[in-house]
This record gives C-alpha cells, sequence and structure tokens, in this order.
C-alpha cells in the first residue's frame, strides 16, 4: 500500500532526508515548511507524489488549514512527522522572553498543533502513525541547550500522554529521541542569546567537550524510520543513533544511583 505522509521542517536535515527515503520507498508526501524553495528539485523529479507546502507550525491557525490541505492533496494521512525545530543557544540567564517565547512556539506549541490538527483525520481512518521528534537529550538539560531541551522534554511528555490517548483508536505515536545528526540545527536553524561574559569559562569548556563534529548525515538515519514505519507494533519511544543509545543509557544508570545516593532522605517523607 501507498502511505501518504505528511512531514513539518521538510525543506533540510531530517526533514528533507524522511522526505527523500519516503517518496524513494513509492510513497507520496506532503513536505511543509516555512521555506519550500529546497524543494522545488524533489518537486519536479516526483510531480505527481510530492505536494510542497508553506507552513509556520507557530501559526496555528495556518496549521490546521495546511492539514486540510495536505489531506485534500492526497485523501488521507498515513505518516505524520513531527520534525520542524530551531535551536535556541546560551545559558537560561541570558535568554529573553523574545526569544524564549519564540523558541517553544516553534519546538513545543508548533508540534503540538500538528498533532491536533491530524489526530481527527487519523482516528476516523482508525489507523496512521505519528512521529514525533524530540532528542536524545530530552531527559535532561544541559548547560547552554537547556531550553532546548526543556523544549523537547516538554513534547516528549505530551507525546507519551498523546500515545496513551490515541492506542484504542488504531493510531500509533513514536516519540524519536534523535541523536546529533547534521541538520544545520546548530548553524541556520540556531538564535543565539547575548554573551555574558561571566560564562565564557564554561562555553571554553564546552567547546572543548563538543570540538568540530557536526556528526553523521541524515541520511543515515531514514532507513530507522523507513523499518520503523513498517513494524504493526512500532514503540513509543525509540533512541535514533548508535552513539547515542550509549549515551542515553549511561545517562539514565547516572540518574539511578544518583537517587539510590539519597534514597535515605526520599523516604523520610512519606508520599
Amino acid at each position: 500500500m501507498t502511505r501518504v505522509w505528511f512531514i513539518t521542517g521538510a525543506s533540510r536535515g531530517l526533514g528533507r532526508a524522511f522526505t527523500q527515503a519516503a517518496l524513494a520507498a513509492g510513497d507520496r508526501v506532503v513536505a511543509a515548511a516555512r521555506n519550500v524553495e529546497p524543494l522545488a528539485g524533489l518537486a519536479e523529479e516526483h510531480p505527481d507524489r510530492l505536494v510542497r507546502l508553506s507552513l509556520d507550525v507557530s501559526d496555528r491557525a495556518a496549521v490546521f488549514d495546511g492539514v486540510e490541505r495536505a489531506v485534500a492533496a492526497f485523501g488521507r494521512l498515513d505518516v505524520v512527522v513531527n520534525n520542524a525545530g530551531t535551536l535556541l543557544y546560551g545559558m537560561v540567564e541570558e535568554a529573553t522572553e523574545e526569544q524564549l517565547r519564540a523558541h517553544f512556539d516553534v519546538n513545543f506549541f508548533g508540534a503540538v498543533w500538528v498533532a491536533q490538527a491530524v489526530v481527527p483525520h487519523l482516528r476516523a481512518q482508525g489507523s496512521g502513525h505519528l512521529l514525533q521528534v524530540t532528542s536524545m537529550g530530552a531527559g535532561g538539560g544541559f548547560a547552554s541547550t537547556g531550553m532546548y531541551a526543556a523544549g523537547k522534554s516538554a513534547l516528549d511528555s505530551v507525546s507519551q500522554a498523546l500515545a496513551m490517548e490515541l492506542e484504542s483508536f488504531g493510531v500509533k505515536v513514536t516519540i524519536l529521541q534523535m541523536g546529533g545528526y547534521d541538520t544545520g540545527l546548530f548553524t541556520v536553524g540556531t538564535t543565539a542569546t547575548e554573551p555574558n561574559p561571566v560564562y565564557e569559562p564554561l562555553r571554553a569548556k564546552l567547546a572543548e567537550i563538543w570540538g568540530d563534529d557536526a556528526g553523521p548525515d541524515p541520511s543515515t538515519a531514514a532507513p530507522v524510520i523507513m523499518e520503523l514505519v513498517n513494524l504493526p507494533e512500532p514503540p513509543v519511544r525509540l533512541i535514533v543513533g548508535s552513539a547515542s543509545y550509549d549515551m542515553v543509557l549511561q545517562m539514565e544508570q547516572a540518574r539511578i544511583e544518583q537517587y539510590r545516593a539519597w534514597e535515605r532522605l526520599s523516604r523520610l517523607a512519606p508520599g
């Protein structure tokens, strides 16, 4: 069966890689992005199977209108990839209210608007798979990327609730905890705070930890997604990336050890 995909943030990075993989599999795609010009070549190659949709996910009304147009284009939705996102880079103290609200408008609220818009269609079909792109860092904050982790953590929690809410309707939800890929997130997708000089030593330490490796090409994650959407009973949560899988396990183990170290204090309260 030919599937219909709706992918946000489809013009670059992971969204583009998933779009190309779906088209290569013979599926049809509605590719949504603020700027759809980078998709012109793909549209020429697949004129009957790719629809470009200019969309700002932070605009709730535009999202609902865009989803209606997507359904009208191909008659249904089978796989929805909530991928659009940005990065607010900087220390918590440095972030302005405007920056924080703009960041959450895309990374959290934008994803929620898409979910709210597509769920009625998926529920009516009695089928569909919603892929919520979060991050391997969604389980905790890290200096200078705390706002990004916060948005992804919030989306992670909402998505787990959504999976429970939609289970009886035959609709699947998978949280994709993505590892680090060369998506352009740290360049064209980044808004930076005004640096406070007091954090320069920490910034230097972080730069040393991260190095210059931008990560593997996003196309290397596409085979995982294509296998995932073929599963009759997909997982609710999936770490995408071998190195990230190991890192998440290490972080979880460290968290458990910390809990156990302070178990005595925790158990002093009856709640």
